[in-house]
């Protein structure tokens, strides 16, 4: 029989729709297509980009009512076997239709059925004249000589242009000079592929680490799940290095995950410094086509290190030999929206798969990695003591009911600041909330302006003279008179980051300060040269969000002030208490990482509290425990598994409505007599973005009972005759109930 004369092969495509099912196409030969191939399909009165899960199987319809792919997009496979089974288990895990999952798995250059335009950084090398040249020859420009010296050395890596001026403390015009007389060229990466950094020397491993790197370089080759349990400034950095050189040795792919944009530079900077392979680094900051550079590059067998954020769980790597998560404890690593995955929990099944180690790290571990360690499922490495000479800060609680406030200052938190500054020190002010002022009152009536789409207060951002809405992005000028009253008496209640700034530049005038939120690092590179500032001891005073409190190591830092700690302290979310314990650890850990003492200031108009108290008594392993125990007693997770199934609706009626099917529909199915069901309620915000919210949360007693109970139920929510008329999501593992 010829290719002709054979009959068409029948591939099942996996397409971007909310429908939880592939698709049955005619293959274009009798070769059929590859799975893991991108392929145009028609679907429904447009072509659309999907993947291909299988190809030569049969269909329940019939072939002539079978329609052709459109065209076959890539020669080979974009997706390997590893990643076409890591997207069939969160399809299946997270219960989401695998078209989606598919087009989270891929950059968004290559969601689209057009040639891939690659980007990248813009980097400098020497050319084969600059190389062959005296150096000597260039005596007389100093800097040039500097620039051209460094670039020889990187070969055909290169530098951009900020390397080599901090580098070779040099200047673009000395580069520019360069590239006038031939000796260089500008170049523009395909990739975001960084090269080594002259080498940093060497740091010797204490006991606790070198037994931490012996257990991981042990079970190289083979799955096992490491938590590095470090205290803040206890150099788990140098544990992951260590592990990830013993894994390049046997010359095996590294992937490295880290929360956030934020601390990718500092990280990769280290990685830079100690490896001598180039890195690959992925993130939301990066264009498209630099992003499907990045993805290309790896899938090539270019990226041996891979360092990126929570889509980078999803690089291709057919050598992968080991996964680190640092921060794991953070809520960065869970989707929010679309598909709901933990980029951390897929990473532990992207590591059973590949038969390879997976490293957790975190000085303040989630209670769910935790709880897996006394289940014998996680090999625990305690990291107890800082590296070097440095010692744990002292915690202080500041009763604020006693003193009186300067805006959001207490006098001793003032003071010692002010000793710190004589010092020469460093002082980081934290409060967790940006803008000028939180909230906006009438004096006359007492009326809050809030956003007229969301039960959310407006944020007065004063620089901007605008106020806004931090939840749906609800932009309007400063009003002038109270809304409700007509009243003109309108003043800021509490304060943010931007109002704390003012206050004290007005104390401390003389003091270079810096604000880091996301209201001053919007422009790329902002984030960067504020951060390496405020190292290098620039700014004495460090002014900001979270984002100055994860994983950044400011050596100069000697006192560190939290201005808000009462705000998680009565949320309606189960793990308020938990986040809190995890942000007051991290953020304290900022103080004291040289060989100076460190000072935490918590100022609270609750000092009795129970989570304060274990803090200062004792540490964050000892609050841990206790919750661990308490959430024993609770049956909360960790001890046990939920899910939880959101509904919104332009009126709240309707959304509670549907829950209520749900749960009726649900506690009839025949397996799920082992859930326990809430009754259905409004979200703690009810209105967002003009639509009412409502969650209706699921427990098992552990996973396989809860994902027994949804399994098949939910191919049928869609029937429902409520599920019309609002918009749904199941959440697997929640990390944010309220």
């Amino acid at each position: 029989m010829t290719e002709a004369d054979a009959p068409p092969v029948i591939v099942r495509v996996a397409v971007p729709s909310p429908l939880r099912r592939t698709f049955d196409y005619l293959a274009p030969n009798s070769r059929g297509v590859e799975p893991g191939v991108r392929v145009l399909v028609p679907f429904g009165r447009r072509d659309v980009v999907g993947v291909v899960i299988e190809s030569g199987v049969d269909s329940d319809l019939e072939q002539a009512r079978l329609r052709s792919i459109t065209r076959v997009l890539d020669a080979e496979p974009l997706l390997d076997i590893q990643l076409l089974t890591l997207l069939k288990f969160a399809s299946d895990y997270y219960h989401h239709p695998i078209g989606e999952v598919a087009q989270t798995m891929l950059p968004v250059a290559l969601r689209r059925p057009k040639p891939i335009k690659r980007s990248g950084t813009q980097r400098w090398v020497a050319t084969p004249e600059g190389h062959n040249i005296n150096l000597v020859s260039l005596s007389r420009a100093p800097r040039q000589a500097a620039a051209l010296r460094l670039l020889r050395s990187a070969g055909e890596s290169g530098y951009t242009r900020a390397e080599v001026d901090e580098l070779a403390e040099s200047s673009g015009v000395g580069l520019a000079a360069l590239a006038r007389r031939g000796l260089a060229e500008k170049r523009t990466d395909e990739v975001a592929i960084l090269a080594p950094l002259p080498r940093a020397s060497q740091t010797t491993l204490n006991a606790a680490q070198s037994a931490a790197v012996d257990a991981i370089r042990s079970s190289l080759g083979a799955f096992e799940t490491h938590l590095v349990d470090g205290v803040t400034g206890s150099g788990k950095t140098e544990v992951y290095l260590a592990a990830v050189q013993a894994a390049l040795a046997v010359e095996r792919q590294v992937l490295i995950l880290v929360p956030e944009i934020g601390l990718t530079p500092q990280m990769l900077d280290r990685f830079r410094r100690c490896l001598d392979v180039p890195l690959v680094v992925t993130h939301s900051g990066l264009a498209d086509g630099a992003r499907a550079g990045a993805w290309l590059a790896c899938r090539e067998g270019r990226g041996q290190v891979v360092i990126g954020t929570r889509s980078a769980i999803f690089m291709p790597l057919d050598n992968l030999g080991l996964i680190i998560v640092d921060e794991e404890h953070d809520l960065s690593y869970k989707q929010q929206d679309g598909l709901r995955y933990s980029a951390r929990d897929l990473a532990l099944v992207r590591g059973q798969a590949a038969g390879v180690p997976v490293v957790l790290g975190s000085a303040t571990p989630s209670l769910e990695s935790l709880h897996n360690v006394t289940l014998g499922r996680f090999h625990r490495a305690e990291l107890s003591e800082r590296a070097g000479d440095a010692k744990p800060p002292s915690l202080h609680l500041v009763d604020v009911r006693a003193q009186r406030l300067n805006g959001a200052l207490s006098e001793t938190v003032v003071d010692a600041a002010a000793a710190a500054f004589g010092r020469g020190e460093q002082v980081l002010m934290f409060v967790n909330r940006r803008g000028f002022a939180p909230a906006l009152i009438c004096h006359l009536c007492g009326h809050v302006h809030e956003c007229p789409r969301c039960d959310a207060k407006l944020v007065l951002h004063r620089r901007v003279n605008r106020l806004k809405c931090h939840y749906c992005g609800h932009d309007q000028p400063v009003i002038t008179a109270c809304e409700s009253c007509g009243g003109e008496a309108l003043l800021p209640v509490g304060a943010g980051t931007e109002r704390l700034e003012e206050e004290l530049r007005s104390r401390f005038p003389d003091i270079p300060s810096v604000r880091i939120d996301r209201d001053t690092t919007r422009r790329q590179g902002e984030l960067e040269a504020a951060l390496q500032a405020a190292r290098s001891g620039e700014y004495k005073l460090l002014i900001g969000t979270q984002m100055l409190a994860k994983g950044h190591h400011f050596p100069g830092v000697t006192v560190v002030a939290i201005l808000d700690a009462d705000s998680g302290l009565f949320s309606t979310d189960f793990r308020a208490t938990e986040r809190l314990a995890q942000l007051i650890t991290q953020v304290a850990g900022r103080a004291g990482r040289a060989e100076r003492p460190g000072q935490v200031f918590i100022q609270t108009h609750q000092p009795e509290h129970p989570l304060l108290q274990a803090l200062l008594h004792g540490n964050y392993g000892d609050f841990a425990s206790a919750a661990l125990s308490e959430r024993q007693v609770t049956q909360l997770p960790p001890a046990s598994a939920m899910a939880l199934i959101r509904a919104e609706a332009p009126q709240l009626s309707v959304a509670m409505a549907f829950l209520d099917d749900v749960k009726t529909s649900l506690r009839a199915y025949a397996n799920a007599q082992a859930l326990e069901f809430y009754a259905p309620t409004p979200a703690p915000m009810e209105r967002r973005q003009g639509r009412f919210r409502a969650q209706l949360a699921i427990l098992g007693p552990d996973k396989r009972a809860v994902h027994a109970g949804l399994r098949g139920w939910v191919a049928t929510l869609e029937s429902l005759p409520s599920a019309r008329k609002v918009r749904w999501s199941l959440d697997i593992d929640p990390q944010d109930v309220a």
